[in-house]
């Protein structure tokens, strides 16, 4: 089977994530949004926006806050390394993501994203907390790829 990428909106991003993400809702912005079809259905999207954090928004960096795939093989390490393609495209230096430590980042790693350790905490603390846990109570590893300096 040959896999390709399109390009989608977030609207049409935010339906599949609504379908088939295992703990994540959609998200309300991003820079942009990328498919993976199989020739017939999208089976995969990437929705790559600003770092969540704050401290990482520098200007250079990109997220990677939701991919999610309906299990077709590498559809998910073509979507992280076509993320990455498209934001140093667009003139980016970095690209970040987060799994949860139970996962063993096998997609990421394909497509060429270091392992920098362990990032946030068990839960959402502060004035933004939601009154319910929206994701799994567990550390999350951060992945990076980015432009090596010479």
């Amino acid at each position: 089977m040959s896999l390709d990428i399109v390009p989608v909106s977030l609207a049409e991003a935010n339906e599949f994530v609504r379908r088939y993400h295992r703990h994540h809702r959609p998200v309300v912005g991003h820079k942009f949004s990328i498919g993976c079809t199989d020739g017939e259905k999208i089976v995969g999207v990437a929705i790559v926006g600003r770092p969540v954090s704050r401290y990482l928004d520098d200007g250079w960096t990109l997220e990677v806050t939701r991919l999610c795939t309906d299990g077709t093989r590498n559809a998910c390490s073509m979507l992280y390394a076509a993320a990455w393609r498209a934001a140093r495209a667009m003139g980016y230096k970095k690209v970040i993501t987060y799994i949860l430590k139970s996962e063993n980042g096998a997609s990421v790693k394909a497509a060429g994203y270091k392992c920098v350790g362990e990032a946030g905490g068990l839960r959402w603390t502060g004035k933004r907390k939601p009154s319910v846990d929206l994701y799994p109570e567990q550390m999350k590893l951060k992945f990076e790829k980015e432009v090596v300096q010479k």
